[in-house]
Formats: structure tokens, C-alpha cells, sequence
């Protein structure tokens, strides 16, 4: 059985990052992946928003890692020559009562370190987007957008240059604690047998799977697992705006909302649509619950514009009654078993998060 110190299950954004630390800090990594590359699944199914930490609950692990994150990210795509672009994000009201909420949107995101909002009238906002069509709206200077495979490429290449390896096809099938060391069994075609010090669960959808498999860990420990589908739809039209926007949230979610990627083309979404199986199709009938929402704030919409884009799975691991849930990142205190870490319910703001969530790990690891 082959000896390594460090093993990480998966890599999507978070599995990238974690490496990356890890062998900066000078320990051995291989990372297991049992699809055929990095990112194939949630990490590339996203909206590749850089978030300004606006919206999680006070103290909570997601606003605290997307604070210090965003700041993180930014730096590191600077360092890094990762396309990105701090753009900038409108939250807008389109009524009395929305307008009314725009406060305390403010106040939530001072608690949560984001002091840089600026509330603006309607005619400001119209003076920054003409096409806009509001009362009022808050500027978020901080939120921007990412090449998020690029970003993963750059995270890839600085952890295989620390001396990490990446092995694909390769699924965790099961893993055993042995008095401070861990072993795994591992790989499709190719199986592979390795003893690790240290084994960082980092499989996104499949987190819960993975611990399920591991001999010796607490079945209550592992949180239940639930898929919320977003679906997203590109615009046929060129949507006339440079910055990002995001309606006054709602119940259950942030509202439709307008996002660019790098080349400055707009798309809408993600929805919210709770399933029991992961099916990436976008159903195109969902549309028509995106035209009159989108109209509230961009009344210009033309008919037809709309057309099925991509999907994404987040996971949850909290049912559908519970509106919000946190990063659930467990270490060997948390479950008893030496050399191990798990990281649950890593939706967004994941991507902005990751450089923070893998300094957490790193730290966990040496604590």
C-alpha cells in the first residue's frame, strides 16, 4: 500500500484550492478525481461571480469566507493573470416597499464587513445603466465576475508546480481509519490502495456520498443531501448593461437576476428548482417565468430573447422548508476520526470563498 501524506477527494474549485495550500505548505497531495479533468461538474455550472458577502447571515462560515475570500480571489487573479473584472452590482427596487429594504440590505452587509454599498436614487442608477428601469437601487462596488476555468487551471498548475499529483477516473471506493492514518481504496480501471495522514473530503455533490464510505465515521455526523437545480437562460439580444444586476431579494431566494460573463454577455438565473436527481437539461417553458420578472427592471426585454443555457446542482443539505443553510466544515474534533476533514454544503459563494475555505483546511490540518 502506497504511502502519501495528504490525499483530497475532488477537483472542483474547492479540492484546486485546498491542494494548492496544502502543497505550498509542504506536504505531499494527490488528489483524487473520478471525472476525467477539473471542475467537470459544479465548479463550471455556475454564474463565475466574484460575491461582495452581502447576503449570508452575520458570523455565519459563508459570510465570513466570502469576505475575506473576494479579497483573496481578487488578489490572486491579479497575481495570477486570471481574466476577471470588478464590474460592480446594482441591487435594485422597482417599488415602494423594495425601496424601503434597500436599509437594511445596507445595514445586514455593514455586520457582515462589506461597508462599501452606496445607495443611489433612480435617477443615479438610470445615469449609470439608461436601459434601468427603477426606483432606487444599492451599488456593490466589490462584486465582479471570473474566468472560473481559468481560475482553476492557474489553482491546478501552482499546486502540481508545489508537487501535488492529480489522479482522474479515480473514485474514492471506501476508506478505513487506522490509528492516525487513514486508508483508501481508490480508482475505476486502475484501483489503488494508499495510506494517508490526512484526507480532505472534498466532493461537492457527492461530499456525503464519500463520507458514507468511510469506515468509522459517525452516520449522524453526515448531513442529509439535497439537489436545488438552478437553470440559466442567455439572451438573444445584447442586454445593454456593464454591471451586474440583482433585484431586491425575495422569499427563498435573490430573484432573477442579470449577470456578464467576460465577454459582456448577459445571462439570467439562476431559478431555483428542487429535484430528486441530477438532470442538467433546461427545460425552456421555465422562461416564461423569467420574462416578467426580468421586466421589472429591464422593461426593454424583447419577446422570444430568452433561450435555454446551462444548468447547475447545488448542494444543499437542507430541505426545501429551511430557506438558508452554512458551509459545514468538520475536522477531527467535530467527528472523532483522526486525519480527516470534510467539507458539506459547499454552494455559493463557494467560488469567491475558495481561497478562504483552503486556508481554513490548511489550518484545521495543522491545528
Amino acid at each position: 500500500m502506497e504511502k502519501v501524506e495528504c490525499v483530497v477527494v475532488g477537483a472542483g474549485v474547492i479540492g484546486l484550492a485546498v491542494a494548492r495550500r496544502l502543497a505550498q505548505s509542504g506536504r505531499e497531495v494527490i488528489v483524487l478525481e473520478a471525472a476525467e479533468g477539473i471542475g467537470t461538474i459544479t465548479s463550471s455550472r455556475n454564474s463565475e461571480v466574484i460575491h461582495a458577502g452581502i447576503y449570508y447571515r452575520a458570523g455565519s462560515l459563508m459570510a465570513r469566507m466570502c469576505v475575506s475570500g473576494k479579497h483573496a480571489l481578487y488578489s490572486y487573479c491579479r497575481e495570477q493573470g486570471v481574466p476577471h473584472r470588478n464590474c460592480g452590482k446594482l441591487i435594485v427596487a422597482t417599488t415602494p416597499a423594495e425601496t424601503e429594504k434597500l436599509a437594511s440590505i445596507r445595514a445586514h452587509a455593514e455586520a457582515n464587513g462589506v461597508a462599501d454599498l452606496q445607495v443611489l436614487s433612480g435617477e443615479a442608477a438610470r445615469a449609470m445603466e439608461p436601459a434601468l428601469s427603477c426606483e432606487a437601487a444599492l451599488l456593490s462596488p466589490s462584486t465582479g465576475i471570473v474566468d472560473s476555468h481559468a481560475y482553476m487551471l492557474a489553482l491546478r498548475g501552482n499546486a502540481e508546480d508545489a508537487g501535488a499529483a492529480f489522479a482522474f477516473h479515480t473514485p474514492l471506493l471506501g476508506a478505513r481509519a487506522r490509528g492516525g492514518h487513514v486508508e483508501i481504496d481508490a480508482g475505476g480501471e486502475t484501483p489503488m490502495s494508499l495510506s494517508c495522514k490526512l484526507l480532505v473530503n472534498a466532493a461537492g455533490l457527492g461530499a456525503t456520498t464519500v463520507a458514507r464510505s468511510i469506515d468509522g465515521m459517525p452516520v449522524e455526523k453526515i448531513p442529509p443531501a439535497y439537489l436545488a437545480k438552478g437553470n440559466y437562460f442567455s439572451c438573444a439580444a445584447r442586454a445593454p448593461f456593464s454591471h451586474l444586476i440583482y433585484p431586491v431579494p425575495e422569499p427563498g431566494g435573490l430573484g432573477v437576476h442579470l449577470t456578464l460573463d467576460m465577454a459582456g454577455q448577459a445571462r439570467f438565473g439562476p431559478d431555483v428548482e428542487w429535484v430528486d436527481s441530477i438532470d442538467y437539461a433546461v427545460d425552456p417553458v421555465r422562461a416564461e417565468r423569467f420574462y416578467p420578472a426580468i421586466r421589472r427592471y429591464w422593461p426593454a426585454l424583447p419577446d422570444g430573447a430568452l433561450m435555454p443555457s446551462y444548468s447547475g446542482m447545488r448542494p444543499k443539505i437542507v430541505p426545501p422548508a429551511v430557506a438558508v443553510q452554512d458551509f459545514l466544515i468538520q475536522g477531527p474534533k467535530d467527528h472523532g476520526i483522526d486525519g480527516l476533514i470534510n467539507l458539506f454544503g459547499i454552494e455559493s459563494p463557494g467560488l469567491t470563498s475558495s481561497l478562504a475555505i483552503a486556508d481554513y483546511v490548511g489550518d484545521l490540518a495543522e491545528a
